[in-house]
């Protein structure tokens, strides 16, 4: 694991025990500073994303850390090998950060944040494919202003952002264990989400499922078959079929994508609706362990 030293902005590997440090969860915004970037400082000090880092390295410096975690800067995504494990390894990293601060950039300190209504609840960051692991992984999650200015924790706010994400205040501050909590329902969490890659809304959900897979970027809708495949290789929980949809005909009893679990939140499995339009397993004869692309 590669870490951010918080004051003299150089990157640090570790190998086996990796020390106490801190985590930023963000969207991504033009001009943000990759690894290659960071070890040129003359170059990467004019560049627009370096405010964001050093904003993050200077809140957590204050906060007592030593080192951080930026997944812009700290992952070497010109080596595949290095991506591939840092995208199977990132839910536990953030969840073992010891805080992950939550910048979000279109966000004004002023307001009244626990309204449903506010550009809080309205903010990109709840849109995001990968920022749903960053919201549930980590034990403490500060949100901060576009200005940096703290706004609440997801404890203090869990209201509001249950009611933006329609997950449960008690996951939301790890009072369920995640794999207590249906498929589909965890499926439902990303069904308004979305991610610049196709493939890229079923490698955001691979720590929420306890899955670790190969990338293979190209395959596009292929990725989430493979993600439910392996699911349904681990798990005897038959709500992962319990999807619906009106814009085609279903070829599979798995879905395409996880906008097909919209209607699959916690409410809607308890009173038992039936969820497929179609209903593909009563007349599809494919096992759900076979290739259904």
């Amino acid at each position: 694991m590669r870490l951010l030293d918080t004051t003299t902005m150089n990157l640090v590997s570790f190998e086996g025990k990796v020390p106490t440090y801190a985590i930023l969860s963000h969207t991504w915004e033009i001009e943000e500073v990759s690894f290659q970037d960071i070890t040129v400082p003359n170059k990467v000090r004019e560049m627009y994303g370096y405010k964001k880092i050093f904003g993050a390295c200077d809140l957590a410096r204050k906060d007592g850390f030593k080192y951080i975690w930026i997944d812009t800067c700290c992952i070497n995504k010109e080596s595949s090998a290095e991506f591939s494990e840092a995208i199977n390894s990132m839910y536990n990293w953030y969840k073992d950060a010891r805080i992950c601060y939550a910048y979000l950039c279109d966000v004004p300190s002023e307001g009244n944040h626990r309204d449903p209504r506010s550009l809080f609840a309205m903010s990109r960051w709840f849109t995001r494919g990968w920022t749903l692991q960053e919201l549930i992984a980590p034990e403490r999650v500060i949100f901060y202003s576009r200005d940096w200015v703290d706004i609440g924790t997801k404890a203090s706010l869990q209201d509001t952002i249950s009611s933006v994400t329609g997950i449960s205040p008690d996951i939301i501050v790890g009072g369920t264990i995640l794999d207590s909590v249906p498929v589909a329902v965890r499926m439902s969490w990303a069904a308004k989400r979305d991610t610049t890659r196709e493939e890229d809304i079923a490698y955001s959900l691979m720590g929420i499922f306890d899955i670790h897979m190969p990338l293979l970027y190209g395959e596009r809708d292929k990725a989430f078959f493979r993600l439910q495949h392996e699911i349904i290789k681990k798990s005897t929980d038959h709500s992962i079929f319990a999807w619906a949809t009106d814009s085609y005909r279903p070829q599979s009893m798995l879905a395409h994508s996880p906008k097909d679990f919209r209607k699959s939140g916690k409410q809607e499995l308890e009173r038992n609706t039936s969820l497929h339009h179609h209903e593909p397993w009563a007349t599809h004869r494919t096992a759900p362990c076979q290739n259904s692309w």
